[in-house]
């Protein structure tokens, strides 16, 4: 129950990131963005660190695959999604952050090798995309603006997050390093890195204003600080396919956001189109059951 909450409340602030990173664009550059979320973060688990007095890894390789992971988990996608987002609307760029569990599940299983993927996985995540499809309605997206290179940094970004779930998962998570820790190292290598690029990707004007500021502040503290722990939480509990299955929820909460802050509509194929993604949400968890229940049953009616 505590990791199923997490995994929602992960949802909700990781589909409120975008909406951040749009309203921080209107101070600050792209690269200033992607700093400034990670070394909030960074600052943020670091005091949670030095509060629950936890232990930092030893090992050279761990902190090896550590920088891997700040690089392609943090580093580059966080770069790559602000840049987008000068060019994609905050829609478009959560509806293409929905596609990184079938990053996940292509890297995780054929790269990586951590896990095989059964029918009912397969189907779930088949349904999870027509759930953010029917969100979106494609009947409308016109009205979402965008550029070409946009989209592909949007897609460049779930690349590497697939990539870095089915690493997590094949050289960390078996460690016994606690989930704070680990976000932490992940968190802190990714905020060093940015730090020694300020010249080349922070460097410029700064145009501050109270709602980038605190946009700034939500998308470090939250989305990149204390969400990062229950995110390493859900990955050890759940896998890297079904972890990244947080991604169907965050076209859902741009919408409701967009209802909120916006005061946008609500049409027909919004909440039917959460309907759909929560089924798919579910069968990618394996809380719902169709091909291994039906052989389950028919195993059971032969050995009858």
């Amino acid at each position: 129950m505590k990791v199923a909450l997490q995994f929602v409340a992960m949802g909700l602030i990781w589909g409120a990131s975008f909406l951040f990173m749009k309203v921080a664009l209107e101070g600050v550059s792209f690269g200033q963005v992607a700093w400034a979320r990670l070394v909030f973060g960074a600052i943020t688990l670091g005091v949670i660190v030095l509060v629950a007095r936890s232990r930092l890894p030893r090992e050279p390789i761990v902190w090896l695959h550590f920088t891997v992971v700040a690089i392609t988990y943090c580093v580059v996608p966080f770069l790559l999604f602000a840049w987008a987002e000068q060019y994609v609307s905050s829609s478009l760029a959560s509806i293409y952050n929905a596609v990184t569990p079938i990053t996940t599940a292509i890297l995780a299983t054929a790269a990586f090798r951590v896990e095989k993927l059964n029918r009912d996985q397969v189907l779930g995540v088949a349904i999870g995309v027509v759930g953010v499809v029917v969100v979106v309605g494609p009947w409308t997206v016109a009205a979402l603006s965008g550029s070409l290179w946009g989209q592909l940094a949007c897609l460049a970004a779930v690349t590497c997050y697939g990539f870095s779930f089915g690493y997590i998962r094949r050289f960390i998570s078996h460690r016994a390093i606690p989930a704070t820790t680990t976000a932490f190292l992940n968190i802190g290598i990714a905020a060093v890195i940015m730090v020694l690029l300020t010249p080349v990707v922070a460097w410029g004007p700064v145009e501050f204003s109270w709602p980038v500021l605190l946009s700034l502040l939500a998308l470090g503290m939250l989305g990149t600080g204390v969400v990062y722990i229950w995110n390493m939480n859900v990955l050890r509990a759940w896998g890297p396919t079904a972890t990244s299955g947080v991604t169907y929820v965050t076209p859902v909460v741009g919408v409701a956001l967009g209802i909120l802050v916006l005061g946008e509509h609500l049409s027909w194929n919004e909440p039917v189109g959460a309907l759909i993604v929560l089924a798919g949400i579910l069968l990618t968890q394996q809380r719902v059951r169709i091909f291994s229940r039906r052989q389950a049953e028919l195993a059971g009616q032969r050995n009858a």
